[in-house]
């Protein structure tokens, strides 16, 4: 039986959860790395990452380091004497980081690799409207989630599900994946299966303006899958043309409704309660929806104090 030496990496609620689970199945972490404090807010306050504040709480020592490569920030590194790292929501690591352990650095990955390799594979496993993804265990090579695999776990997508509920699913089970491969790297050298590399693969590339945009000529199924997959954060957006200037709205939550109609597409239809948006073959209802310099609400709290004019359009 290995004697594991942990050092997690790991920055938002996502890793919380892992972490937590190490904790709790008293694996023994000797140390967390996390994002240096970041100012937030109206007042710029300082604010710790979610990991931070979880190991703060558990008297866990903490690095928080801008430059991975920075020569102190190793030597901090060495003295914990890790012989595993655990690798989740981080950042890339550089070689002389990831390779420093002896039993090397694992990342849980929020897809079932090789399939939505990158940034965002929890939003665009709904973007493109996935019935199944899952979580994967694998050791970090020297490219972005190529390495080999060590483990999986499958999760079913939901027909209503946005990728605030997909988040929450992926990391209770990534939390239980994660032990399952510090218990298999307990007794011993694992069995990993190399990631194949094909033309057909889906990529999870990071979250833009440009990509985050509502395309209201798409089908009806492919707007839905595209608003809950950004929904809650970073929320898709469209702009509102009144015929002056032109205001960014964010959609949150909608509905879908099908039937025939002659409206140019983007037209908007409402009444004191319902706001519905022309695509192909019916209407895009909005639920809930933000104007600028206005909190998130429903819609039918928007009309009790905004009106559209018949020439309202989403474009």
């Amino acid at each position: 039986m290995r004697e594991l030496r942990i050092v997690f990496m790991g920055t938002p609620g996502f890793a919380v959860g892992v972490l937590e689970q190490l904790v709790e199945n008293e694996l023994h972490v000797v140390g967390v790395i996390t994002a240096p404090d970041k100012p937030a807010g109206r007042g710029r306050k300082l604010q710790q990452s979610a990991v931070k504040e979880y190991a703060l709480s558990k008297n866990l020592p903490i690095l928080q380091p801008s430059n991975l490569k920075d020569e102190m920030f190793i030597e901090q590194l060495k003295e914990w004497r890790g012989n595993l790292q655990i690798v989740v929501a981080f950042r890339m690591l550089p070689k002389v980081v990831w390779a420093l352990p002896e039993y090397g650095t694992f990342n849980l990955h929020a897809s079932l690799l090789p399939q939505y390799r990158g940034a965002a594979p929890i939003n665009w496993a709904i973007i493109h409207g996935e019935q199944k993804t899952g979580v994967t265990t694998f050791f970090i090579d020297e490219k972005i989630d190529t390495g080999a695999i060590i483990d999986q776990a499958e999760v079913d997508v939901k027909k209503d599900e946005t990728a605030g509920s997909l988040h929450d699913k992926l990391m209770n089970t990534g939390a239980r994946l994660v032990v399952k491969t510090v218990q298999r790297l307990q007794e011993g050298p694992v069995n990993t299966i190399p990631q194949t590399f094909s033309t057909n693969l889906k990529e999870a590339p990071k979250l833009t303006p440009e990509n985050t945009r509502i395309n209201w000529s798409d089908s009806m199924d492919a707007i839905d899958c595209f608003i809950r997959g950004l929904s809650p954060y970073p929320a898709s957006w469209t702009l509102l043309d009144q015929g002056s200037t032109p205001l960014k709205t964010k959609i949150y939550k909608t509905s879908i409704e099908i039937t025939e109609h002659s409206l140019d597409i983007g037209s908007i239809v409402s009444d004191k309660k319902e706001i519905k948006v022309a695509v192909s073959k019916g209407f895009i209802i909005i639920d809930e929806l933000q104007l600028p310099g206005k909190k998130k609400m429903t819609a039918k709290d928007l009309l009790n104090g905004f009106q559209f004019n018949k020439e309202d359009k989403f474009v």
